[in-house]
């Protein structure tokens, strides 16, 4: 929550957050070679042969490859890199039949910023493409691009996918790799787990846990979808993530004890994590101690079920605790051409999609009504500055346009001295070399850092093109701002939703999804695949919401104070549902169930909380006094339950 203070001296805690740098995984050294040899590479050529200005825009081509060179398995980078450069050709040849049209070039790119927001909000690859679509329209729509028409989209795409070629080199001599290695993780992060069980740092790793798990499924669920379940060795990946959720399900019982587990227990599962990284099939021995109550002995057979999943040279998915998984997270996702036909149906009769896509198009269409009527050297800029701060899924509005103009500033210092110092011709190409790998580097560090290290590359890319040389970078500056500008206004301010925590709809569907789960956990008549598939996909909606609650805590007050007051909220559903996975532990090791009245209860106050949270912005009174028999092994859940309505409580 933001603070008051008698001076000016210390700057807002809405404010730090926007600049305090995210905790980034150690650089990876491939990514950072593959973009120095595909952005300098096609540079030096285009010099070798008399035509600069080709290899210049086969290098931005590459530009827009390296971003999305951000997938671990081999298959998602084709899908990551290859997709949004057929886009990218079709925007880049869009601008080009526009450019010089006048009005006509204003209304064309303001179309496709109305496609390129809407498809965004299809997914992860279709956001890029989407990106691709719009940056590539506005350069063919604002710059005169040299020979025929089909050329520079030949070139583009030409550096895009010379990206994907060098990512795929080692693909023969690693296949699988990737798969494995992400599953490993997700085992080292469940021991981490077990580890921080009873300590402070429990709701943290268990949220590193529900991370994980996402980005393995993903990774392997993707993959198998091309096999349809034929591939055995992803079978087999498979069936060991769904073998770990037992072990996930013990964690928040041996947490709820408040007694540390042995340190043989995650020694336990760090050795499982080697055998799944290096292949490893036959049997594994487990050195655990004899359990001594209910808790331990969950978590003692829960291991050896796994180990016994990870051993197997080819384990059966019916024993995994997830059967009849089709189409489901936890199995085999539907048919490309059902998820196709689904992805379009929701983007034409969303609400969302047309906001998104109207937005966008909004402040593109002003952008390009001001470029036309005031004179603007190079005025794409403007646009492309809106289009990178703007991308609805991308975050805060308007934490992305303070980073933009920051990094922007940042960059042009850098691109200054390069230009001043460093002569045209040669030279650029260990120059571009250099401030390519600052790239990929950067970028895990956050949207600022990001446009830092891809703001020089581009302004000495467009000298090439331009001979500008340091008269590029006062109107560079001017034109960012100004994109900045119109986002903030046209983009932020004058649509409510950017200013509402939009507590209502995101965090109540997670409460009324929890009351659905504590009815479900304790049915006999509920099988574990079903109970295992509802818990992990509501740590998943929990996981986004904790996303879209940490990038509300960036902006400015209201939102950010109003997130920061709902937060510990957030934590009080995720607590809910480990309690609730705890109670269905300890009654599957002996444990007496709960009665229908105590669920029926339970899961009543739960919808109350949700049905409070759909209709009100600012916190309320609610009734916190719950009650159950003492004994009963739901008086945890009571207990959580009782918190989280608290919290809703003014103080």
């Amino acid at each position: 929550m933001s603070r008051e203070f008698p001076i000016g001296l210390t700057p807002p805690d809405w404010l730090v957050r926007n600049l305090r740098p995210q905790p980034a995984p150690p650089v990876n050294r491939p990514a950072v070679a593959r973009a120095a040899v595909a952005m300098s590479l096609p540079l030096a050529v285009g010099l070798a042969t008399g035509h600069a200005s080709y290899g210049a825009l086969a290098s931005m081509g590459a530009l827009s490859g390296v971003i999305g060179d951000t997938a671990d398995a081999y298959r998602m980078r084709i899908l990551n890199i290859a997709i949004p450069q057929l886009f990218g050709a079709l925007g880049v040849t869009l601008g080009s039949l526009v450019y010089g049209q006048g009005w006509t070039a204003v209304a064309a790119i303001t179309c496709v910023a109305l496609v390129s927001g809407m498809i965004s909000t299809i997914g992860a690859v279709a956001s890029v493409s989407g990106l691709l679509l719009l940056l590539n329209s506005v350069i063919g729509a604002g710059l005169p691009l040299p020979g025929a028409w089909w050329l520079a989209p030949a070139l583009m795409s030409g550096g895009g996918l010379l990206v994907l070629a060098l990512a795929l080199l080692a693909w023969p001599l690693r296949s699988g790799v990737p798969e494995r290695a992400a599953v490993g993780r997700t085992y080292r992060r469940v021991a981490e787990l077990l580890a921080a069980c009873a300590t402070d740092g429990y709701e943290d790793a268990r949220y590193a846990v529900t991370q994980s798990l996402n980005q393995s499924y993903d990774l392997v669920l993707a993959r198998r979808a091309r096999h349809h379940g034929r591939s055995p060795e992803l079978v087999r990946l498979l069936a060991q993530l769904n073998a770990i959720t037992p072990v996930v399900e013990a964690a928040p019982a041996a947490h709820q004890a408040g007694r540390p587990l042995p340190p043989e227990v995650p020694e336990a599962v760090l050795h499982l994590a080697d055998a799944v990284e290096t292949g490893y099939s036959g049997p594994i021995g487990l050195n655990i101690p004899a359990p001594a109550d209910h808790t331990s002995r969950a978590v003692e057979q829960s291991l050896r079920h796994t180990a016994e999943v990870v051993g197997s040279r080819s384990p059966d998915l019916r024993t995994t605790g997830v059967a009849g998984s089709t189409d489901d997270r936890l199995g085999k996702p539907a048919a490309l051409r059902v998820r196709a036909a689904g992805a379009a149906r929701d983007v034409v009769l969303s609400g969302g999609s047309w906001r998104y896509g109207l937005r966008l198009a909004l402040c593109i269409g002003l952008a390009q009504v001001l470029v036309s009527t005031v004179p603007v050297p190079r005025s794409y800029w403007v646009a492309l500055t809106i289009t990178f701060v703007l991308k609805p899924d991308f975050g805060s509005v308007f934490s992305r346009a303070l980073l933009r103009a920051l990094g922007t500033v940042a960059g042009l210092v850098v691109a200054a001295g390069v230009l001043v110092q460093v002569p045209r011709g040669w030279w650029d190409v260990p120059v571009i070399l250099l401030l390519a790998t600052l790239i990929p580097a950067l970028t895990p560090r956050g949207y600022g850092y990001q446009t830092a290290a891809i703001t020089p590359v581009i302004l000495l890319l467009s000298d090439v093109l331009n001979h500008q040389g340091t008269a590029l970078l006062l109107p560079r500056l001017l034109d960012s701002l100004m994109g900045c500008a119109i986002a903030l206004v046209a983009g932020y301010l004058l649509w409510p939703e950017s200013w509402h925590t939009r507590v209502g709809d995101r965090l109540a569907n997670a409460v009324s999804d929890t009351a659905r789960y504590v009815e479900s956990a304790f049915r006999p008549d509920t099988e574990g695949a079903a109970r295992a598939r509802m818990r992990r996909r509501l740590y998943r909606d929990l996981s986004v919401v904790r996303t879209e609650f940490q990038r509300a805590l960036t902006e400015p007050p209201p939102t950010g104070r109003r997130a920061a007051a709902w937060w510990p909220l957030v934590v009080a559903v995720e607590r809910i549902v480990d309690a609730t996975t705890a109670a269905r532990v300890h009654v599957k090791h002996g444990a007496e169930p709960p009665s229908e009245a105590e669920i029926t209860h339970i899961a009543a106050q739960l919808r109350e909380l949700s049905d409070g949270l759909r209709r009100v912005e600012t916190l309320y009174a609610v009734r916190t006094d719950l009650s159950g028999p003492a004994d009963s092994v739901l008086e945890p859940l009571r207990q959580e339950v009782a918190a989280a309505r608290a919290i809703t409580s003014p103080k």
